[in-house]
């Protein structure tokens, strides 16, 4: 018995077309789902923009329990026995009720119950710095800090949270008005590319030249670091929180407390008190010099180090190289010209150009060990990085007193493989 094959009907020839269309359309959506998984990181509901920063004189949780003839006069009583206890916390002279209201530009209602007779309410009051420092003095006005990079830094749960998306810690920061603070905070809002930039992994890096990189797409010039780790006995129970201040590159402590909520309702207000307990470390911490600038986030950069030091590195290179030419002399009795010092130490021999370095970064060790040796090569004077790219390739601009070609001999003696461009070099160990 046999059997016969026949030729694929229409619906089997139709089919054909239909599974290179599927097969198609797949691999179009594997290749847009890489886009869409890199935009899913800087996209979403994550940012949290910081509330002007005011130079007046805030003064918050003044907690008020008055009475009046009527709802009207029960709130004013609250507000003025408001303004009362907040001068008192400011330690001012003792005033009367109308000369406290021409200090005083602004109510801040945080909550408040009204009643027939009756005015229940947490309030905070401002102040206007300019009438107001005549009664206070000046203590107010002492010197304030460098700008600092601020990184609020969330623990719930065993997971650390900085702008990778919205959390209470953050918009408490985002909520504190540091105009009278003597730190000057550099506070990001969280959207766009700054959950890339700075997250709780930047907290943990220790590189200078990673951090350098960061801190000037901020303009800051040093980093703080606020630590809350929020801790719930049960769902709607208290929240136990502990907060520890850091500081540097090399994040070292400062200090550290812990506050207590009763509830998740009352989780914001111990937030924002942890905030101004922050500050107050931070503003301590400059009081008595630990807040001082990191040199080694200062060096390195083009025209960041100072012209008399390096003019002596550059007389000191000079005068290693001439010690090298002569030993090699005393030693084969032959010139040698490889031996000559490197063209371009000395200033004014050869024009300074710009020279375009591409460089391997596999890791942050990498990229370290690249800039240091190239900052290092005899005729360079400055370097200045365009592209950081841990794991790829990275970019940077290196100001050379030579030719191209002088510059690339002077790479391989240092031990790197160097590839010629056009006004560009790529090296690689």
């Amino acid at each position: 018995m046999s059997a016969t094959l026949s030729p694929p009907g229409p619906a089997a020839a139709s089919s054909r077309p239909l599974r290179r269309w599927v097969s198609g359309a797949a691999l179009a959506l594997g290749l847009l789902g890489g886009g869409y998984a890199l935009l899913a990181q800087v996209a979403g509901e994550r940012g949290i923009a910081p509330t002007a920063a005011s130079a007046d004189i805030e003064v918050k949780g003044i907690s008020v329990d008055v009475q009046g003839k009527t709802a009207e006069e029960a709130r004013a009583n609250g507000w003025r026995e408001a303004q009362r206890q907040a001068w008192a916390k400011l330690n001012g002279p003792k005033l009367s009720d109308s000369q406290l209201d021409g200090l005083v530009s602004a109510i801040v209602i945080e909550r408040e119950r009204l009643g027939p007779r009756r005015y229940i309410a947490t309030l905070g009051v401002v102040f206007d710095r300019q009438r107001a420092s005549g009664y206070l003095g000046g203590a107010q006005q002492a010197t304030r800090s460098a700008p600092l990079l601020v990184i609020p830094v969330q623990e719930s749960g065993g997971a650390y949270i900085t702008f990778e998306q919205r959390n209470p810690w953050q918009r408490a920061w985002a909520e504190f008005n540091p105009g009278t603070s003597r730190i000057d905070y550099v506070r990001l809002s969280g959207a766009g590319g700054d959950s890339l930039l700075v997250n709780f992994g930047q907290t943990g890096r220790r590189s200078r030249a990673w951090w350098r990189s960061t801190l000037d797409q901020y303009g800051a010039t040093d980093v703080v670091m606020a630590f809350a780790r929020l801790d719930h006995q049960f769902p709607g129970g208290p929240v136990t929180g502990t907060f520890t201040a850091r500081y540097g590159p090399d994040s070292r402590p400062l200090g550290s407390f812990t506050l207590k909520a009763d509830n998740p309702d009352a989780l914001p207000a111990m937030l924002a008190q942890a905030v101004e307990r922050m500050d107050q470390i931070f503003t301590g911490a400059l009081a008595s010099g630990k807040l001082r600038p990191d040199p080694t986030l200062r060096l390195g950069g083009v025209g960041e180090i100072d012209p008399a030091i390096q003019r002596l590195i550059e007389i000191g290179r000079a005068a290693q190289a001439r010690r090298a030419a002569e030993a090699a002399l005393a030693g084969a009795g032959v010139p040698r010209i490889e031996a000559a010092p490197v063209t371009g130490i000395e200033p004014g021999e050869m024009q300074v150009r710009n020279i375009v370095v591409q460089f391997a970064t596999p890791d942050a060790a990498a990229f370290d060990a690249a800039l240091g040796a190239v900052r290092g090569t005899g005729g360079v004077r400055g370097v200045g990085v365009t592209s950081t790219a841990i794991g790829g390739t990275s970019v940077m601009s290196v100001s050379f007193a030579g030719s191209l070609e002088e510059l690339a001999a002077a790479l391989e003696a240092r031990g790197f493989s160097v590839r010629r461009g056009a006004n560009a070099l790529a090296i690689s160990r």
